[in-house]
């Protein structure tokens, strides 16, 4: 009898082994940073970004690009959660982190077609992320939270490229103004900051409000427009009859009967509207609704109201005017009230915004960014994040590096200096680790239309006679030292890249095997934007 084959797996599972896995990764993750890279820098250019309901993005932001791109491929799909990783932590640098993983991988397929091991190239990596980490703390420079000039200016670093340049002086300086304000014992929170999108006159127009500005407008309109020296009541219960919480049947066998059901009903509601106006609240902002007869109430006592209220627009009411939520009406007295200068209901042509101004040291505060189309409202809210991002980490741990490439340069030259310890083949990792460093400044000075050979000769030679800031400045395309250009950047930012760069690339690196039960196409490169393939198809390996 002969034996029967063995069945390990079903049929429809495909695998993929050894230098193949490991190329087809490679692959993915180079063509990922390939996308994002002429993203990079001042001169960077953006990317539209359509999707299969025709909705339109114009971006350079790159964890925005991968997240709208609909990536299928797994090891793509690693190189965007770093992306998003990144995004999180530190607000910027989302480009770098995924061109830097990108290019380690790309080095490291050179030293695995010279036949070392994987495990050779990860621990090199190991040791070179490691010992940057080491070197960007002694070359990190530290500033206090005083130093408006410099924080503004990495404001503005974090900005550029992405739309905001004409009006990046005003944008420093509302960012700055606004993380310092919501600072608390050194510590920001940048959710106390809201983002707030006005389709009308120009983006020079974006304002600071001290306080909230809400996308709601009165409920009745008998309210009085405008509320001055405001007191304002937070409530997340329904100025409505309850309904009960279980199954409940009302006999009602007479005309009488149903009358004096109504006018309890209302009783109730007005015994609820003369507690609010007993507390001395003029405005209420209420977190679920409010019945018609309360809002005609409400109109006639002259008390301004808003009904549901986002419950994380309550909390940063809460903390702009010192108001407290309250969850039953008992409990509403005059203690719990907010306080403010002045909520009034503004129209913007089709849209009608309540604005809560002139809080008194307010611990929430909005951005109220204006232009003339949503794309460029949209750039120009991703702008101004980054922005914010930097600061409250630069604030946070009060340390700051070189841009324009300076510290880039500079760590592949330490690098390489350190690699020449190293007694084994690690050091060949090391060195591969300190080359994809220079993608970073490479990139710039390609995507300024520079020649970027040139750039990175003359960085390397300045660098080599002991300028270790000189960088690139594409404000007029010279090699400067980058500190006294202002071009700076969180420390942070580039920790993290560097962090989050060598860890998805060691993990991809480790892989060998790739087993796949959903069909044949997901082990292809797999980049898709909805569903049009947006890269070219290299197929399966």
């Amino acid at each position: 009898m002969t034996e029967k084959p063995m069945v390990l797996m079903p049929e429809d599972v495909q695998r993929i082994l050894g230098k193949d896995a490991q190329k087809n990764n490679i692959m993915a993750a180079k063509m990922v940073a390939e996308i994002v890279k002429t993203t990079l820098g001042p001169r960077g250019m953006d990317k539209m970004l359509v999707s299969p309901t025709n909705d339109i993005i114009i971006t350079n932001d790159g964890v925005t690009i991968l997240e709208e791109m609909q990536i299928e491929h797994p090891a793509a799909k690693m190189m965007v959660e770093i992306a998003r990783t990144q995004e999180e932590e530190v607000g910027d640098g989302t480009t770098t982190a995924v061109m830097i993983a990108g290019k380690l991988l790309e080095n490291a397929e050179k030293l695995l077609d010279k036949k070392i091991h994987p495990t050779v190239i990860t621990k090199g990596y190991r040791i070179a992320a490691d010992k940057s980490q080491e070197i960007l703390l002694d070359l990190a420079l530290k500033i206090t939270a005083e130093d408006d000039d410099i924080l503004k200016e990495i404001a503005k670093t974090a900005m550029t490229g992405k739309g905001a340049e004409d009006s990046r002086e005003k944008f420093a300086r509302i960012i700055v103004k606004a993380i310092k304000q919501v600072e608390n014992n050194g510590k920001v929170d940048l959710n106390d900051i809201k983002i707030e999108k006005s389709k009308r006159d120009g983006i020079k127009d974006t304002e600071l409000i001290q306080g909230i500005v809400l996308d709601k407008e009165k409920v009745s309109y008998d309210m009085p427009k405008i509320v001055k020296d405001a007191k304002i009541a937070l409530i997340d219960f329904t100025l409505e009859i309850k309904n009960p919480e279980i199954d409940t049947k009302i006999s009602i066998t007479s005309p009488e009967q149903l009358h004096d059901f109504v006018i309890q009903e209302e009783l109730e509601i007005k015994s609820m509207v003369e507690k609010i106006k007993l507390s001395g609240a003029s405005v209420i902002f209420c977190q679920k609704g409010i019945d018609d007869f309360a809002q005609y109430l409400l109109a006639k006592e002259k008390i301004y109201a808003c009904r549901r209220v986002a419950k994380s627009d309550m909390e940063k009411i809460a903390k702009a005017t010192g108001g407290k939520i309250v969850s039953n009406l008992n409990e509403l007295t005059p203690f719990e009230l907010g306080n403010a200068g002045n909520v009034e209901e503004v129209k913007q042509g089709e849209n009608t915004f309540t604005y809560i101004k002139e809080c008194q040291n307010p611990k929430a505060l909005t951005i109220l960014i204006h232009g003339g189309s949503e794309h460029v409202i949209d750039e120009i809210k991703r702008a101004i994040k980054d922005g914010l991002g930097d600061v409250a980490c630069t604030l946070q741990s009060g340390l700051i590096v070189s841009g324009g490439g300076a510290i880039e340069i500079e760590l592949a030259k330490r690098l390489r200096e350190f690699s020449q310890g190293l007694s084994g083949r690690e050091q060949l990792a090391v060195e591969e680790f300190a080359s994809a460093l220079e993608f970073i400044p490479s990139s710039l000075a390609e995507n300024a239309g520079l020649d970027p050979i040139d750039i990175i000769t003359e960085l390397k030679s300045r660098h080599d006679s002991g300028e270790k800031n000189a960088g690139l400045n594409l404000f007029t395309n010279k090699i400067e030292n980058v500190l006294e250009a202002r071009i700076i950047e969180p420390l942070k930012t580039k920790s993290q890249a560097l962090n989050s760069a060598s860890e998805v690339s060691i993990m991809i690196l480790r892989i060998d095997d790739i087993i796949s039960s959903t069909g044949k196409e997901s082990l292809g490169t797999g980049l898709k934007q909805g569903k049009e393939k947006i890269s070219p198809d290299y197929g399966d390996f």
